[in-house]
């Protein structure tokens, strides 16, 4: 299987480690003695890999798209690194063919979820970095995004005003934002929202009002394009 991920990723690991951690759900270590909670699992590598897929992608733009500004080019990266595109990449890859689960969750079809596949996406991305540098990380990238980098030859719009025109465009009432919960201390708030149109509803969370929005109306954008 191992052999088989290497091939994925174009990248034979000196620390084989790493690839075994990038490559574990979380499902796969539960009950398991002795190993502490937390770890095994390829959370802490999609930690990273989230971190250096960021910059791969910014730096990536940067070249292609030297004449846009910020605000088109932060549009582009949201696009390339959200979860429905890191879970097309990561099946389109083969990545749910070697990812290691439990059995009742490989059972329930956890290899499928696009959750599933966008974390493993940024850990294996993180374990190349690790292994390998950003150049390892930079060749895999480059190489299984490049359909949805030439995908998009203008800045996508932002997730509020591509659900807005949506409605708009169906004569629709405009969406309709409403803080669900604000948690957390001072100075790392932790905010959910929800946005309704059409009777369906989405929610979205992040350390910021204006983040948990965009978060909830791609969600919602996402259910009404399925």
């Amino acid at each position: 299987m191992y052999a088989q991920a290497e091939q994925i990723l174009g990248h034979r690991f000196a620390q084989p480690g790493l690839l075994k951690e990038a490559l574990t759900h979380r499902s796969a270590m539960h009950g398991q003695r002795g190993v502490p909670k937390g770890t095994g699992s390829n959370e802490r590598l999609e930690f990273i890999g989230d971190r250096v897929l960021g910059l791969l992608v910014a730096e990536w733009l940067g070249e292609r798209f030297p004449g846009e500004q910020e605000g088109a080019l932060g549009r582009r990266l949201a696009l390339l690194v959200s979860q429905p595109v890191l879970a097309d990449i990561a099946e389109q890859a083969g990545l749910n063919a070697v990812l290691t689960v439990a059995p009742g969750e490989s059972r329930a079809g956890v290899r499928k979820r696009a959750t599933v596949l966008a974390d493993a996406m940024e850990a294996v991305i993180g374990a190349l970095y690790l292994d390998g540098g950003l150049e390892a990380a930079r060749l895999f990238v480059r190489r299984s995004f490049a359909p949805a980098m030439d995908g998009q030859p203008q800045p996508p719009k932002d997730a509020k005003t591509a659900l807005q025109e949506w409605a708009q465009g169906r004569g629709l009432p405009l969406p309709n934002y409403v803080m669900v919960s604000r948690d957390g201390p001072p100075h790392a708030p932790d905010f959910t929202i929800s946005v309704t149109v059409a009777g369906q509803t989405a929610t979205g969370r992040a350390g910021n009002k204006r983040a948990a929005e965009m978060a909830a109306a791609e969600d919602l954008i996402g259910k009404l394009s399925a």
